[in-house]
């Protein structure tokens, strides 16, 4: 085989439902390293350019050169020759078709090559991240010896994010089977495939529910997100009242560090339900230093979210992550049930705002504005048949609708928001209280005397 000169075909195949895609494409095609057949050729079905040489289309591009590189240091650094590790894959290539939703038109050989150089970049890659070090065949290549990838921030950022994508995938039991079987699994036990895997994408192989198959890299991050607990399905979102509506009817905002990101919580007492004057969400409001005693937390009505940072690939990760689940897990949608909660709860820029001061939303794009339209964005196209928070959804609305809660909400909101309005309002009470006193008093005493 001459890896050098892989030739590059046509491949068939889509994942992503066209409703999906037509709201944003950009999200679901690789920017600089294509993985798999359904990026793999000159153009995909859609006849969008791939990514190739820009002067030659018929040349590969520089990260296809690179992938290349990656396999070859890979051969030299496990010693195992091109066709003992081509074996492993020629052995697994019915397997491995099968796990794409449409046949690929690449031949036997060339549908090898691909999976054999895409698979063996990834582990090498990995290999490397994981060691934190460029991998160096001998001591005349120390003035090479910063790693190509690595060296560059913004490249093996990007990278990352290609190997997230839906359509950009290898199946996992491969690249497992390869790792087992020729790299360094002989010589250190301690790292399997998913350790090294859950590094590089900053995950945790606790998080993956026991019993459960990792299909591929999308799959390994969707568990990442999934919620701790299992939730009762419940009925489907189909009104909720904004955030800044909820905030003006007493419900207080609290950030969430320690929980996963679905962990989503209603935090209130039966005693309020029935007796709502023992809200005491307008004194804590005005006293920060309070809310860390868990008694005192509990005497108002919470909503504990978890952090999440918003970036420039919030929304690419998001939208391959909740196809994933319109295509593989209809009845488990806990990403597509978050984001459709989101889009109900922030509306506008002040919806984000009160996001962003309660630290629930760490913004990296800058505008409120721009997270609010992204949040709505997200929203469009997504089916649900149910909702893992459509009680917590119908307890918030309850709270909203409720009289008292509304004045109890304007008391705090208006009397009550931090230390210094609380201090004028108290004082203003007893000045006013004074100045009915010394209307009166004169009447009460001559009543008396």
């Amino acid at each position: 085989m001459d890896f050098e000169k892989i030739i590059v075909f046509v491949s068939s195949g889509k994942m992503v439902p066209k409703k999906l895609r037509q709201v944003n494409k950009e999200a679901y095609t690789p920017k600089l390293i294509s993985i798999g057949p359904f990026h793999h050729g000159l153009k995909d079905l859609r006849g969008e350019k791939e990514l190739r040489d820009e002067e030659n289309e018929n040349v590969p591009s520089d990260m296809e050169m690179l992938k290349v590189r990656y396999f070859k240091d890979f051969c030299y650094r496990t010693g195992k020759c091109q066709k003992e590790i081509a074996r492993i894959i020629e052995e697994n290539e019915v397997k491995i078709r099968h796990c794409y939703a449409e046949i690929s038109k690449l031949n036997s050989e060339d549908f090898v090559k691909m999976v054999l150089v895409d698979s063996t970049f990834i582990i090498e890659l990995f290999l490397r991240s994981q060691e934190n070090e460029p991998f160096l065949k001998n001591d005349a290549e120390e003035e090479d010896e910063k790693d190509y990838i690595l060296s560059k921030p913004w490249l093996e950022y990007g990278i990352k994010q290609d190997l997230m994508l839906l359509e950009n995938q290898l199946p996992f039991f491969i690249l497992t089977e390869l790792y087992d079987q020729i790299s360094y699994a002989e010589k250190n036990n301690e790292i399997s495939f998913l350790d090294l895997a859950c590094g590089y994408f900053s995950s945790s192989k606790s998080k993956i529910p026991a019993g459960k198959e990792v299909k591929h890299f999308t799959d390994l991050v969707r568990y990442s997100y999934c919620p701790s607990t299992q939730y009762k399905k419940g009925s489907t979102i189909t009104h909720l009242y904004s955030a800044t509506k909820l905030h003006g009817a007493g419900v207080m905002f609290r950030n969430d560090k320690v929980s996963r990101l679905l962990d989503i919580q209603f935090m209130k007492l039966r005693l309020l339900e029935i007796f709502p004057c023992f809200n005491i969400s307008w004194f804590l409001n005005c006293l920060p230093c309070f809310p860390c005693f868990p008694c005192l937390e509990r005497m108002q009505a919470l909503l504990k979210v978890p952090t999440i940072i918003v970036d420039d690939a919030t929304e690419i990760r998001f939208r391959n992550l909740m196809a994933l689940e319109q295509c593989h897990y209809p009845s488990e949608s806990y990403i597509c049930n978050y984001i459709v909660l989101l889009d109900y709860l922030i509306n506008t820029r002040e919806d984000v705002e009160l996001f962003v001061e309660n630290k629930i939303i760490i913004n990296g794009l800058g505008s409120n504005e721009a997270v609010a339209t992204m949040v709505n964005n997200l929203g469009l196209e997504i089916g649900e048949n149910y909702s893992y928070y459509g009680e917590m959804v119908k307890k918030l609305n309850e709270h909203y609708e409720n009289c008292y809660n509304h004045n109890m909400g304007t008391l705090t909101n208006t009397y009550f928001p931090n230390l210094w309005m609380a201090l004028l309002t108290v004082v203003g009470l007893v000045v006013f209280g004074f100045s009915i006193w010394s209307t009166i008093k004169p009447f009460v005493t001559h009543q008396i005397d």
